[in-house]
Parts: structure tokens; sequence; C-alpha cells
């Protein structure tokens, strides 16, 4: 019988770009497993075949005969706003300069999600899995540990975590924003803030900020708390019904998505920022800069958490060991814009 030199009912395989690049289909297979391993003019010839025949890696059937199938997980809270996009971005790219891919999921801020979005994953035979945050459920850490399939949490960063983890300290976000208000003499400060009930970032960032004003014996009153989720047009209506009644000098806000819709709401009452009301924000996502006024904000480094999180997840499952540092910091910037001033 003849041999069978197609991985699909006319589909090239690997033996035709063997063939084509003059090597063995055992140095092909190396070249898409190690790529490292083989030495560059072989990969620039083996590389051009493939293009030259339309060859398609068949990612199953390594599956089948490794237990790896060259796709990797991330689950975020949204994606219907700038918050996450530089570090899917990121994290992405990343991921195809390995020749690998991502399968990407959101549970819209709603953690009893997350079991079955993890479920679905694993039945993908993913290769590792990248979370938001430290507040998950017991039962999808349960089945990813049964698997023993690497996960890595990212975005934020504590010293003590029980898991992988790269982000930023978003206790000291919170520091930092509430810090620079009292430099500027603000006193009479309100906080617009998610529930923070299941969001350890959020959560962090208002302790931050509180903890700044207490050791400065400034206590916020419960009225200046204010709840709002990561949405612009919320945002306005949370403002408009605050800023015609008593407002205070400064609005700090858990993240540049909520101070956008602060700033539009400010504008539509012909309220003047910040000559009449100062608003900080914390993320500088895409557009911060660019509004009028420019919006005073901390910068997260989204595209080196994402870069460095899709290392760290390549890492453990090539090797089968934790990452080389466990939790890594990544700094935070303070972007003194004209959104806030000195009273």
């Amino acid at each position: 019988m003849e041999k069978r030199t197609r991985s699909r009912k006319g589909a090239p395989g690997i033996i035709e770009v063997a063939k084509r690049a003059n090597v063995s289909p055992a140095t092909v297979s190396r070249f898409y497993n190690s790529p490292d391993i083989v030495k560059g003019p072989t990969r620039n010839r083996i590389e051009k075949a493939a293009a030259d025949l339309g060859y398609i890696r068949d990612r199953m059937a390594g599956t089948m005969h490794h237990g790896f199938s060259g796709t990797f997980g991330l689950i975020v809270p949204t994606i219907d706003n700038a918050i996450f996009a530089e570090l899917i971005e990121a994290f992405s790219a990343r991921l195809q300069e390995r020749d690998r891919t991502m399968l990407i999921a959101a549970h819209g801020y709603d953690l009893a999600m997350e079991t079955a979005i993890v479920r679905s994953l694993l039945e993908r035979r993913i290769d590792g899995i990248a979370l938001i945050g430290f507040d998950h459920e017991a039962v999808p850490f349960n089945m990813l540990a049964q698997r023993d399939v690497p996960v890595i949490s990212v975005w934020n960063y504590h010293e003590d975590s029980k898991i992988p983890c790269i982000g930023t300290d978003n206790y000291k976000a919170g520091q930092l924003v509430a810090q620079h208000l009292l430099e500027y003499g603000h006193s009479d400060i309100a906080f617009v803030f998610p529930d923070t009930q299941s969001n350890d970032r959020a959560r962090d960032r208002l302790s931050g900020a509180l903890d700044t004003l207490k050791a400065n014996k400034i206590e916020i009153a419960p009225n200046r708390i204010l709840t709002c989720g990561y949405d612009i047009g919320a945002a306005k209506t949370v403002a408009k019904s605050v800023l015609q009644d008593n407002p205070p000098s400064a609005f700090i806000c858990c993240n540049d998505v909520i101070a956008h819709g602060f700033i539009y709401a400010c504008q539509s009452l012909g309220i003047k920022v910040p000559l009449d009301v100062s608003i900080i924000g914390i993320g500088d996502f895409g557009g911060s800069e660019h509004l009028e006024p420019a919006l005073t904000t901390v910068r997260l480094p989204a595209k080196r958490i994402g870069f460095q999180a899709a290392n760290a997840l390549l890492e453990m499952s090539d090797t089968g060991r934790l990452p080389k540092q466990f939790a890594q910091a990544i700094d935070l910037e303070f972007m003194e814009r004209a959104s806030t001033r000195k009273i």
C-alpha cells in the first residue's frame, strides 16, 4: 500500500514540507515542537517550504501524541472596554511569537461563570491558563490542579500569593492617587468604585487610598463612597446625581473608564475640571491622555503584564515547573496631567 503523505485530504503534510526543504521529516517535526534546537538556515528552509506549500500544522495530532495543544486560555472580567485590551494584545502577540495561540473568555465580573469557562477550556486541552486577580471560586482551581494545568494570576500583585502572579500593586495605586490629592490640599474627597466584594484589584485600591487619608487624619463619610460599575454611561449618571448637590472638591475613580464618564458629565453640566472639581483615575487607558482636560491617573503597564504572563505560562508548560520568579511586581507610573489642581 502506498504510504500516505498528507495530513488531511488535499492538504500537504510534513513529509512534503521535508522533501521541499531537503530535510528529514523528523527535522520538520523538531522545528515545530522545539524550534530553538534547529539551526537558523534549516529553520528558514522549512519556513519557506511550509509557506510555499500552504502547510498548516495539525496541532490535534500533536495533542494526541504529546499531550500539548499549543493553546493557552485567558479569562478576563470584560472585553467591553479598554481595561484589558492592551493586556490581551500583548499576551496574544507573545504567544504568536512562540507559535502558540490563545482562547479568550469573559465572565462579566460574575465569578460563578468561571467554572463553566474553565471546564470548556480544559475540554480543548489548553496548555495553561491566565486568570485576572486573586478572587476566584475553589472549583476551577481544583479542576486545573487535578489535570496539572499551569495557572497564573495577572493584573494584581501580592507578595504572598498562593499561585504564580504577575501584576501591579493595586494597594500602592490607591496610595498614589490619594497622596497626590493630599499634596494638592484636598480633604473633601469622594470615591467612585464598583462593588469590591469579588474584585480584589478594586478592593486593594480603595484600601490603599482610604488608609493614606486616614494616616493624614482625614476620615471619609460613608456618603462619599459611591458605587459605580466600569461603564461610561453609568458613571455619567452617578456623576450628575452627586455633582448637583454638595459636590466634593475631588473624585478618586477606581479606573479611567469611570473617570472618563465623570469628565463627560462635568462637561454636560458646565462644571469646569479642574477649576471646580478635580478628577483622578487609575489605569491610563487609551484616550485618557487626549481627554480635555487630560486625565491625571496611574499607569498600569498592561502590555508588560501581558508579555510576562505569556512568558511565565510558556515556561511552566515547557518545563513542568513553577516559574523562576513566583510573584512578579510590575512598577506603576503616576501620570500627572490637567484634571487635578491645587486648592
